[in-house]
């Protein structure tokens, strides 16, 4: 059964935020810091403030609340969803999927465009946001696509699209094997491309320094992704206890990679945080980062890619090449992880074009 949802946080819970908010136990920071040790004090101090004193949820939630929101169950799992049809009836369908850490709100600035031309349904993966916490081992990605793919069945879509960045990304190739009988396509902007010892492939300049920088990443693994796909639970406490913690997790994250020339503004951030501290999903979506599987998802339907200059890292071609049907790859001049909140229109043009001119 799917029901309509509306976005009704209670008081009470505002108001436990702003008391915690205002009652923070603050660390001190060695002078002249930076960035060398973590998150600046000076501007997370500035964050949680305006968290605090000039944030309005529920201005936010009525502007969210103009959207159409539903909930289903699918595997013993609530699922919340956005579907926004276009005008054009007989228009293909698409299905978006966020990452970590971000969220529905991701697709924002690009539903207007894009449904123009495609009908969108934007779900929360289980574990995030509105569809709550996952309560059972093994919610991975290819489960979340099985959901994915009841979720379009049930809303009557025979044929349709997929699109995704960071875990969206995984999760929509997941599908495209799944289902590939109904999926036309996959687009995405995040496709790690992990080195292939011994491999006979002529690579240019650029895709060797791509490649040295996959390998410099995968030898320091950054701290916050060790700890969420090891110990999710335990960094969960954290987060899920103190306003700033969660503030600061996601708050760096943004920092780090989204391209300067293109910043998330501090609301639209703001509310991506709040939508995590509100629903409580901050274990449960770190345990995604658990849960996933390490190997390639394969994926045997046409293939778009757009790789992102600030991405956290850029995909090579010839090696997406071998192992996807790839039939439209973009190189965008600017824009970093969270494309769809960075650089909304290149990325509704860029994923319109795939689409519609590419899978003939």
């Amino acid at each position: 059964m799917i029901e309509p949802f509306r976005i009704d946080i209670p008081q009470a819970d505002l108001d436990d935020l702003t008391d915690r908010l205002g009652r923070t136990r603050w660390p001190n920071e060695v002078a002249d810091a930076g960035w060398d040790y973590g998150f600046p004090l000076a501007r997370l101090k500035d964050l949680a403030e305006h968290w605090r004193t000039g944030y309005d949820w529920r201005a936010h939630e009525a502007t969210l609340n103009k959207l159409p929101h539903f909930t289903t169950e699918i595997d013993g799992q609530n699922i919340h969803f956005v579907h926004v049809r276009s005008a054009k009836p007989d228009a293909l369908a698409l299905i978006l999927t966020h990452g970590w850490p971000g969220s529905f709100l991701e697709f924002l600035d690009v539903i207007e465009p894009l449904a123009r031309d495609f009908h969108l349904v934007i779900p929360s993966i289980p574990g995030f946001g509105f569809s709550g916490p996952t309560r059972e081992r093994g919610w991975d990605v290819v489960r979340v696509a099985r959901a994915w793919a009841e979720l379009m069945r049930r809303l009557g879509y025979d044929r349709y699209g997929a699109q995704g960045g960071d875990f969206g990304s995984g999760i929509s190739m997941a599908l495209g094997a799944i289902a590939p009988e109904r999926v036309v396509g996959v687009h995405v902007n995040y496709l790690p491309t992990r080195p292939v010892p011994d491999a006979d492939i002529a690579l240019s300049e650029t895709d060797q320094a791509r490649l040295d920088k996959i390998r410099q990443l995968m030898a320091n693994r950054p701290p916050y992704q060790t700890l969420q796909a090891t110990t999710p639970q335990t960094i969960g406490y954290a987060l899920t206890d103190s306003p700033v913690g969660q503030l600061v997790w996601i708050a760096e994250r943004f920092a780090q990679w989204t391209d300067p020339r293109s910043p998330v503004s501090d609301e639209r951030m703001l509310t991506d945080i709040s939508l995590y501290w509100l629903t409580g999903t901050a274990a449960s979506s770190a345990r995604l980062s658990r849960e996933a599987p390490r190997q390639v998802q394969p994926c045997p339907v046409p293939v778009g890619v757009a790789v992102l200059p600030h991405d956290i890292t850029q995909s090579v071609r010839p090696l997406a090449e071998r192992l996807y049907d790839i039939r439209h790859w973009s190189e965008f001049d600017r824009g970093g992880h969270f494309a769809a909140m960075e650089v909304p229109d290149d990325l509704a043009a860029d994923i319109r074009d795939f689409f519609l001119n590419h899978l003939g």
